[in-house]
């Protein structure tokens, strides 16, 4: 039984990984982690006292899932380190230097690191991977992608990620990303392909939040045996 921490446990993620690991028989949910100003950070829940110290890691976890901000982040990277816990890390918008960071850490903890969990986007990394291959620079690009409007980071991690595997297999720059922050859109990518004869596009439509909450749990069992490493989703689910 895998030993699970959850980082930012009273956040809509944290609630959802939360549950749904309860559910599965693989992990024993052991440490839960909240930062000191959040208002519910001093609550007991599934007869676990939240803790706003790191230091807590130390004792009963094997893996920690972390879905918060690049700076808190860090913080528990470090701590993840010092006390070999490894990491799912799905946190988005870090500094070349804060992923520098991560890239060091993994050299001594095994880390899956990707800009998203879903195994649905994964499949869309995937096919733009094959449809930029195949179009190479007789196709423009452009992207647009679409979240609620608490999120910070612009374009979104998913839609760098795309622009980058769009980038590198086709020789070409992407012309254009949109971003829309509206509402409580989960989270919508659209990768548009187009020639003088024709368009490709390529969608995914989150409908709920669980589906990267159940693609960092399995994240955190595919660590179970891995010593160190950087790894992401692709890796994950053998798609590389």
């Amino acid at each position: 039984m895998i030993k699970l921490g959850v980082s930012g446990c009273q956040g809509r993620m944290g609630q959802s990984i939360r549950r749904l690991a309860l559910e599965d028989k693989a992990f024993e949910l052991t440490t839960l982690l909240e930062h000191k100003a959040h208002p519910k950070a001093n609550e007991t829940v599934h007869n676990i006292a939240i803790s706003t110290d790191n230091a807590s890691l130390n004792k009963d976890t094997d893996v920690l899932i972390e879905f918060t901000l690049p700076e808190g982040t860090i913080e528990n990277l470090k701590a993840c380190v010092q006390y070999g816990v490894k990491m799912v890390i799905g946190t988005t918008g870090f500094t070349p230097e804060q992923i520098k960071a991560i890239e060091d850490a993994s050299k001594k903890i095994p880390i899956v690191f990707a800009s998203n969990m879903s195994v649905g986007v994964n499949i869309l990394f995937k096919l733009t991977q094959m449809v930029a291959e195949k179009t190479g620079e007789s196709y423009s690009i452009n992207m647009t992608e679409a979240h609620h409007i608490h999120k910070k980071d612009a374009p979104s991690g998913t839609a760098k990620t795309l622009a980058e595997i769009a980038e590198a297999s086709s020789g070409q720059k992407v012309e254009n990303i949109d971003s829309i922050r509206e509402g409580e859109i989960i989270g919508d990518h659209d990768v548009v392909f187009e020639s003088a004869e024709d368009i490709i596009k390529i969608s995914h439509h989150a409908k709920n939040r669980d589906i990267f909450a159940k693609g960092a749990l399995v994240a955190a069992k595919f660590l179970a045996n891995k010593e160190k490493g950087l790894f992401n989703m692709q890796d994950v689910l053998g798609l590389n």
